[in-house]
């Protein structure tokens, strides 16, 4: 999903289109409230499978509103981190996210409600 999003950025797209999952919808959302995007909408036609529907947001002269993604955890290296430990993206301007046992969150929500979890991704 984060590359897809990246090569979309790339070449300027308004849209990018993902089969569903509820991590990738709920991941979307976060990134939604955070100002990354402008919009998450799901769609389905018949007999299809559901998608994903992103919009990407874009300032005024053509900047990306996100200047970058990394994934953090790995299927083949999980990251984890408590509370006091994790780590700020670009001095706070970015967020992380955090997959906590109550779903997932941003580092200043996990921070607030004293939990740590497995790190996802940054955005900046």
């Amino acid at each position: 999903m984060l590359t897809q999003i990246r090569n979309a950025l790339a070449v300027h797209k308004t849209e990018v289109l993902l089969p569903y999952s509820k991590f990738k919808h709920s991941l979307a959302e976060m990134l939604q409230k955070n100002g990354f995007l402008t919009g998450v909408d799901t769609q389905q036609e018949e007999g299809k499978f559901k998608m994903l529907k992103l919009k990407l947001k874009y300032d005024g002269v053509g900047l990306p509103a996100i200047n970058g993604l990394r994934r953090i955890s790995k299927p083949g290296q999980r990251m984890y981190s408590r509370v006091g430990k994790i780590p700020r993206v670009m001095l706070g301007t970015g967020a992380t996210i955090i997959s906590t046992s109550r779903g997932l969150m941003t580092a200043d929500q996990a921070k607030k409600e004293k939990l740590g979890g497995e790190l996802i991704c940054e955005v900046w």
